[in-house]
C-alpha cells in the first residue's frame, strides 16, 4: 500500500503532519480519519483501518492534530473547536487534490470532532465513530485533579498516557460548552458507530446516546471487549472490516475497468499472520476473505484452505454453468447444489497412465425439480464444460515475477 507523507496548513496557518494511504490502482473514493485526543495519526488501529480502506479503493488521510505528533503549533493553544477546524482544513487540502472526503472516521474525541464536522464538510456521505464520547467535556475527567490550576492560573501541566501536556483554560472552556446533540441530529449522513461495552474510558452510554440522537439511516456494532485504543491487531482489523462492509452501502464506488491481461480485476492475498499461515485477500474493491490451513499443519484454521478454495471455484462454476443452461432452456430446474471433494491419488488409480500422484477432484451434483431423465442427463453433461473444469483439466500457464 503506497503512503504519501504530506503536509497541510491547519486551522491557524501551521503546517499539519499527515499520511495519505493510497490504492495500489485508482482511488475510488476519500476518507479522513480523526485520532483520539493526545494520540497521534500513526496509532495502530488508525493504521489498520487505513490499510483495509486502501485495499478496497478508498484513501484514507490521517494527520495530527495542531501541536500533536509531528504538527506545528502549540498543543496548549488549541481546542476541540480548532481540532474541528482542522478537520475542515484537511478537507479543502484533499478537494484541492480532487479527492474530496465522502467518508469521516473518528477515534474517541476525533470521532466528536467528525460529528461536529461534518457540517462543514459538505462531500462527506458517511461518518464512523469509534469510542467516541457524546460530550467532548468528557476528556476532562483525564485531567480533573489540574482543573483548579488550569482555571486560576489559564494553563497546567498534565500527564496524559505517561507523557506531559499543557492544557489551557480555552480547551476546558471550549470542551465544556461544546453541545454535540444538536450536530448529531442534523448530521444528514449515514451513521455507524462501533463502541466496546467494556470500555473504561468512554463508557457504552455514549454510544447510546450517540444513537439515539442520530435520525436514520444509522448503524450500531459492539466490539465486544476491546480496549478502547483498540490496541489488539484482531480487534482493529474487525472494526476495519465492519466499515469496509457498511460504508458500500452510503458511499458509491465505481470501480474502473479491469487491466489488460487480467478481464476479472486482481487478486491481491497479503500475509497476515507471520507466525502461522493467515492470509488475507482481496479481490477488487468489494470482495474479501481469508485463507488458513488447518491446526493440524500448524495454521489456526480462520478461513478455508487454498485447495478448499481451489474446490470452492469448481463447485461454484459448475452450480453457475448448470443454470444458465437450464435457464437458458427454460428447464424447471429449482435448485443446485454440488459437493466437491479433493485428494490426491496415484496417477493409475485415476486411469492414468504417468507415474506419481494427480489432484482428483469429485463432483456430487444435485438438481432438484421436476426434470425429464434426458434433461438431467444433458445438464450432467453441461458440468463438464464449465471454465474452471476446463482449465483444471487443460494445461494452464503461471507466469511469475518478483517486484522491487
Amino acid at each position: 500500500m503506497p503512503t504519501e507523507r504530506v503536509t497541510f496548513a491547519g486551522h491557524d496557518g501551521n503546517q499539519l503532519a499527515a499520511r495519505l494511504d493510497l490504492p495500489d490502482g485508482p482511488v475510488l473514493a476519500t476518507a479522513l480519519f480523526a485520532h483520539c485526543f493526545t494520540c497521534s495519526k500513526d496509532i495502530p488501529a488508525a493504521r489498520r483501518i487505513a490499510a483495509r480502506l486502501a485495499a478496497m479503493g478508498i484513501a484514507v488521510l490521517r494527520f495530527d492534530f495542531t501541536g500533536l505528533g509531528h504538527s506545528g503549533g502549540e498543543f496548549a493553544n488549541t481546542t476541540f473547536t480548532s481540532n474541528v477546524e482542522d478537520l475542515i482544513a484537511a478537507s479543502h487540502y484533499l478537494a484541492g487534490r480532487n479527492m474530496a472526503p465522502a467518508l469521516l472516521i473518528g477515534h474517541s474525541l476525533g470521532g466528536a470532532a467528525v460529528l461536529r464536522a461534518r457540517a462543514g464538510i459538505p462531500s462527506v456521505k458517511a461518518v464512523v465513530t469509534l469510542g467516541a464520547p457524546a460530550d467532548p467535556g468528557h476528556v476532562a475527567h483525564h485531567f480533573e485533579d489540574a482543573l483548579p490550576e488550569i482555571t486560576q492560573a489559564g494553563s497546567a501541566d498534565v500527564m496524559l498516557g505517561g507523557r506531559p501536556f499543557r492544557i489551557g483554560k480555552a480547551f476546558v472552556d471550549d470542551i465544556s460548552e461544546a453541545a454535540l446533540m444538536p450536530a448529531i441530529a442534523d448530521l444528514k449522513a449515514a451513521l455507524l458507530i462501533l463502541h466496546a461495552p467494556r470500555d473504561e474510558t468512554v463508557s457504552i452510554d455514549n454510544a447510546s446516546t450517540i444513537f439515539l440522537a442520530a435520525k436514520h439511516p444509522k448503524s450500531f456494532v459492539t466490539l465486544d471487549d476491546a480496549d478502547h485504543l483498540i490496541t489488539r491487531a484482531s480487534d482493529a482489523e474487525y472494526a476495519a472490516d465492519v466499515i469496509t462492509a457498511w460504508v458500500t452501502r452510503y458511499v458509491k464506488l465505481c470501480p474502473p475497468a479491469p487491466p489488460p491481461g487480467a478481464p476479472e480485476g486482481v487478486v491481491r492475498v497479503t500475509e497476515a499472520d507471520p507466525k502461522g499461515f493467515l492470509q488475507d485477500i482481496q479481490s477488487g474493491p468489494r470482495h474479501h476473505a481469508v485463507a488458513d490451513e488447518p491446526a493440524s499443519y500448524g495454521g489456526t484454521d480462520r478461513g478455508m484452505s487454498p485447495y478448499g478454495f481451489v474446490s470452492s471455484g469448481l463447485g461454484a462454476c459448475t452450480s453457475m454453468t448448470i443454470r444458465m443452461y437450464a435457464r437458458r432452456k427454460r428447464w424447471p430446474l429449482k435448485t443446485v447444489s454440488v459437493d466437491v471433494c479433493h485428494n490426491k491419488v496415484h496417477a493409475q488409480d485415476a486411469g492414468l497412465a504417468n507415474e506419481g500422484k494427480v489432484d482428483q477432484f469429485r463432483r456430487k451434483i444435485r438438481l432438484e425439480g421436476p426434470l425429464t431423465a434426458e434433461q438431467r442427463a444433458r445438464l450432467l453433461e453441461i458440468a463438464d464444460k464449465c471454465p474452471v473444469h476446463r482449465t483444471l483439466e487443460g494445461s494452464a500457464q503461471i507466469t511469475t515475477e518478483l517486484l522491487d
